[in-house]
């Protein structure tokens, strides 16, 4: 037999038999592949795809899509799809209207979360979320990087100088200072309205990736009074709510659906991410 790697004089190989490439399976919603074969996206994009197929079914099944409106093998849904999962949540999923009891206890409970004017100086270390990446790979990392920067935090601008995906790695992650308005919302909801000085405890998960953040100074800005944010605490009130029962809808659907080649559970964010 020839040599499996084509070395003249025989090697270590000579034959042996190759193993044949096995592709990853293909992940599917009731028979409907969310990629396609041997193209499986990583796990974060998967997982999307899975949601708004379940969501694109059910339009379907309430007459809502036209049948002949096919899944992707890319992930990007037409424009007809898109309306029509809007208009089922619309009907399934309604935007709860909380009471102003509700909204008053809740402005009590987190008063500092509506102050004007706070501020914090800060300074990050970014892993990109990027397409391809191995997420689960790059969460440890951050996690350990994070423990290490937490443990010793004089380490923290080399880290940042030798690991962020931002910029400002290049001044030791500083982000000098900032207003909420400053930050990505969701950003903001971690590190705005909160007493922490000193490197945050958990990684800050936003639209850019994870972040190690480390609050070297706050000024805390002033608490207007509770007439002045009514609608501000209403929304943030119906932000929470909706979510929360969107995330009940989905896995109902999932739990009624065949899925194939993923795992959909409690702990994944759908579609709110």
């Amino acid at each position: 037999m020839d040599n499996v790697c084509g070395s003249p004089g025989g090697c270590a190989c000579a034959g042996a038999t190759v193993a044949p490439t096995t592709a990853p399976p293909v992940a599917c919603i009731n028979g409907v592949a969310l990629h396609a074969a041997g193209q499986r996206p990583d796990d974060a994009d998967l997982r999307q795809r899975a949601w708004t197929e379940l969501l694109r079914q059910r339009a379907q099944a309430e007459g809502l899509l036209d049948a002949g409106d096919a899944a992707p093998a890319d992930g990007v849904y037409s424009l007809n799809a898109s309306q029509a999962i809007e208009a089922l949540l619309a009907l399934d999923v309604p935007l709860p209207q909380p009471d102003a009891a509700a909204c008053r206890r809740y402005f009590d409970a987190h008063r500092a979360r509506f102050a004007q004017g706070e501020r914090v100086q800060a300074r990050h270390i970014l892993f990109a979320v990027t397409r391809g990446v191995d997420v689960n790979a790059l969460r440890q990392r951050a996690e350990a990087v994070l423990i290490e920067v937490r443990a010793d935090a004089v380490r923290f601008a080399a880290q940042a100088a030798a690991l962020s995906n931002c910029p400002t790695g290049a001044a030791g992650g500083a982000l000098g200072w900032l207003g909420a308005e400053d930050c990505a919302p969701e950003f903001a909801r971690e590190v705005f309205g909160q007493p922490e000085v000193g490197v945050l405890p958990r990684l800050v998960h936003s639209r850019f990736g994870l972040h190690v953040v480390e609050v070297l100074a706050r000024e805390p800005g002033t608490v207007p009074e509770f007439e002045a944010v009514h609608g501000a605490v209403a929304s943030s009130l119906q932000h929470q709510a909706w979510n929360t029962a969107l995330r009940q809808y989905l896995q109902r659907l999932a739990a009624e659906a065949a899925v194939e080649g993923i795992a959909l559970d409690a702990a994944t964010s759908p579609l709110v991410q």
